[in-house]
């Protein structure tokens, strides 16, 4: 009889230990919450390209009632770009650019009318542009430039050499570029450098207007440091 009251005894307090354990809450370890820091994603990058340039300047003309369209120069020039740009992050930069056009011989003049002159034509040109871009991946992507532009545009013949006033105004272009690693791409794009028209009057009563486009392919490197 003696050990059926220890063992209830036991059983009870035991029982009483349990229910008392099961309000006690388990130490929790505190959590420590470490701030990634991300890197920057600013660069700056220069770049050297090879391409093509066109010049064409069409006149319209309306002498004493009739129209008469000539195009004046239509000339393709080899060219050499420099740029030199920076990358905010990899959807935003800008750029500025400057085109160095070698030396073309061409035919210049209203050739309907006999005024032909035989020169040696150079352009030069220069952009600054924002540059929105768009990463199709880790190493491709689209981009467009939106900005201004100017041109020179010098003839040198054999009986007077000229150098024309600036012209500038909006520019626009688009391309893609493909990074090899952080550092090295190359890229290839579509520039329309000026495309602007402006009215003249030629002698009393005949008037017209000149259509000028300067354009550019490229396709070089860029190097990001």
């Amino acid at each position: 009889m003696k050990n059926i009251v220890l063992s209830a005894v036991a059983v009870l307090a035991m029982s009483s230990f349990a229910v008392a354990g099961g309000d006690i809450a388990p130490v929790e370890e505190p959590i420590v919450v470490v701030e990634e820091v991300m890197p920057s994603t600013g660069s700056f990058y220069l770049g050297l390209a090879y391409g093509f340039m066109n010049t064409e300047i069409d006149d319209t003309t309306y002498p004493f009632g009739g129209v008469l369209k000539e195009t004046v120069l239509d000339e393709d020039f080899g060219s050499i770009m420099i740029n030199l740009g920076y990358d905010f992050n990899q959807y935003v930069g800008i750029e500025g650019r400057y085109w160095f056009g070698l030396e073309s011989s061409s035919t210049l003049g209203r050739g309907s009318i006999g005024n032909n002159i035989n020169a040696d034509v150079t352009i030069d040109a220069w952009g600054v542009y924002v540059k929105p871009m768009y990463p199709v991946s880790e190493a491709f992507n689209v981009y467009a430039l939106l900005g201004y532009a100017g041109a020179d545009l010098e003839v040198d013949a054999n009986d007077f050499k000229f150098k024309t006033d600036s012209v500038d105004g909006f520019s626009w272009g688009i391309g893609a570029e493909y990074k090899f690693s952080n550092a090295v791409g190359i890229f290839v794009d579509y520039v329309s450098v000026y495309d602007d028209e402006e009215d003249f009057v030629l002698i009393s009563g005949v008037d017209g207007n000149t259509d000028a486009t300067i354009t550019a392919f490229n396709f070089g490197v860029n190097y990001r440091f």
